[in-house]
């Protein structure tokens, strides 16, 4: 596939809130602006934290914005096999190794080495399984860093220049967890490589992600999109506006309410008219602020 492609590739654990409106109409706008084609991805992969119905509530609510995918929408948990595929090759190529370690014998682990972890941080794995299965329950399966470049650079069109030593600041992240599901760094890499992503707009909570998606990339030969983080929408405790943290569903009965508080967020002037004016008015503004 050639030319632009977005998309924008929500969770089913809830509808729509104001900090995922921004990110659905930043990547919506930078598709549009570049004369590309937009689609929409539901990440269930997930399936204990997704709720019944999110998913049609979501299109729902993106259709109500004007904000409606050039095809129709692809659902994660249709693409298993794939992911199987995917992780039995990194498997083969010794990138890829079994691990029985649970959360709190890896932060044991850490302890014992004088590693405390930040509040909210990334819990570094120590390597316990690296050279052989420790533990006797479930294994997840885990990507190797330690083969990874020492620090892997990438350039966001928002952030810039941006790195990270995985070894260090990560480590071996999973890629299937121990009760069989497959995580957002697996899915997420094959899934743009499969629908031909060209671009990823997604929230600045997601740059950390990004650094273990292009060493997954690499190992598995699959081509690096553009990517640009947006600005998050926060909280009254100042935390990233989240179902957990406050967030309202969306008002389907007032979308222009909703897109005009989510332009402003992304810089952009506020609308009045109708839902259509809008996006052709944030589209043209979009081009001439954006140059890649």
């Amino acid at each position: 596939m050639g030319g632009y492609i977005g998309r924008f590739a929500p969770s089913p654990t809830g509808a729509l809130h104001a900090g995922s409106l921004v990110a659905a109409l930043a990547s919506w706008l930078d598709t549009r602006a570049h004369g590309g084609r937009w689609l929409v991805r539901i990440e269930d992969t997930d399936t204990p934290r997704c709720v019944p119905g999110a998913d049609e509530i979501i299109l729902a609510q993106l259709a109500a914005c004007g904000l409606v995918p050039d095809e129709a929408p692809l659902w994660q948990s249709e693409r298993t096999a794939w992911y199987e595929q995917a992780l039995a090759s990194l498997v083969a190529a010794e990138l890829a190794y079994p691990c029985g370690c649970s959360r709190s014998a890896i932060d044991a682990a850490n302890a014992a080495r004088g590693i405390a972890r930040p509040r909210n941080g990334e819990r570094v794995y120590p390597g316990t399984c690296r050279s052989g299965l420790h533990g006797a329950g479930p294994s997840a399966w885990r990507m190797r860093t330690q083969a990874a470049p020492a620090l892997l650079h990438w350039q966001d069109r928002r952030l810039g220049e941006q790195t990270q030593d995985l070894h260090t600041q990560v480590g071996d992240f999973v890629l299937r967890r121990a009760d069989g599901l497959f995580t957002y760094q697996l899915a997420e890499v094959e899934d743009d490589a499969a629908q031909g992503i060209s671009h990823v707009v997604r929230g600045e909570d997601l740059a950390d992600n990004t650094a273990r998606q292009r060493w997954l990339q690499d190992a598995l030969g699959l081509p690096a999109p553009q990517y640009l983080h947006t600005p998050l929408v926060r909280g009254r405790n100042g935390e990233k506006l989240s179902k957990q943290n406050g967030a309202h569903p969306m008002d389907t009965g007032h979308p222009l309410a909703a897109l005009n508080a989510a332009a402003a967020v992304l810089g952009l002037p506020k609308q009045v008219g109708t839902v259509g004016d809008a996006l052709a008015a944030w589209t043209a503004a979009w081009l001439w602020n954006q140059s890649l």
